[in-house]
């Protein structure tokens, strides 16, 4: 069986981040054998898929976690990518009950006529479980200012379980869901001593490292002040108190997950970034 490989297209999120550029907030591309999926796109995925030669016409899934513009903005023309310029019905839609449908917080954020259009749609509620593929997904539940919030975790037959967060707060039971799945994504906005509320700090994801106990962790969707007080140390912090692997992603990062997990950094490049 051929690895999984996760692409990590943007690694920023929140406001600030998202309007400066300071990270990419493009979100993440998951390869498999049969499996092409783009999780969270936000403001820049079309345009990164793109550039790192990631047809866009070749997904077979698009994920969305809630209903922020950091997670959700690029959905609906890579939905019209995937079903061929809207001229065929195909893929899978998996998002939270707020991007579909809309909640006492926000509207929907993909419209009907672009929900139409995908052969599948899958309303994310925690605790369910449904196939993409060769991938058996099972919905987690997230705590954040969009109440119908959730986080995703992948299981593999061959390789084990990977998983992302999305924007959550620690609350009592979120490592339940993450228990025991190798590599775990996790969407620290802010550094240890900077709570915000429905978001997760260094100190949050220490808890749930500790208690989840994955293999490798890594963390993304970086917001501002995480970016000025040093991703990277915030990563060596958590792995010097759980003694878990831990690494902070870098725009255009590579995991490759396999028997092994082995993170590539990206190459600088000359392209899009040199204008940000």
């Amino acid at each position: 069986m051929a690895p999984y490989e996760i692409i990590f297209l943007g690694t920023g999120g929140g406001r600030f981040t998202t309007i400066t550029q300071k990270r990419r907030t493009s979100g993440i591309r998951i390869l498999g054998e049969n499996l092409n999926l783009h999780l969270d796109p936000g403001p820049g995925a079309l345009v990164y898929s793109i550039s790192e030669g990631l047809d866009p016409q070749k997904l077979n899934a698009v994920f969305v976690s809630h209903c922020h513009p950091d997670h959700y903005t690029d959905a609906e023309v890579l939905i019209e990518a995937m079903t061929r310029g809207m001229t065929r019905k195909r893929g899978v839609l998996a998002a939270s009950k707020s991007v579909l449908k809309g909640n006492s917080v926000c509207e929907p954020s993909i419209s009907k006529y672009h929900q139409q259009m995908v052969e599948q749609i899958i309303e994310a509620v925690p605790n369910t479980r449904f196939q993409v593929a060769e991938v058996a997904v099972s919905v987690a539940e997230a705590r954040h200012t969009d109440p119908d919030a959730v986080g995703f975790r992948f299981e593999t037959k061959e390789y084990g379980d990977f998983a992302y967060t999305t924007d959550t707060e620690y609350f009592d039971g979120i490592g339940k869901y993450y228990e025991g799945t190798r590599l775990l994504m996790l969407c620290v906005m802010r550094p240890a001593g900077k709570p915000w509320k429905g978001h997760m700090t260094t100190e949050d994801a220490i808890k749930i490292v500790e208690e989840a106990h994955p293999e490798q962790a890594v963390l993304t969707h970086l917001g501002m002040q995480m970016i000025f007080q040093g991703p990277a140390r915030e990563a060596k912090l958590i792995e010097e108190k759980t003694g878990t692997p831990t690494v902070a992603a870098t725009d255009g990062m590579r995991i490759i997950f396999s028997d092994k997990i082995e993170a590539q950094t990206a190459k600088p490049k000359q392209g899009l970034d040199k204008f940000f």
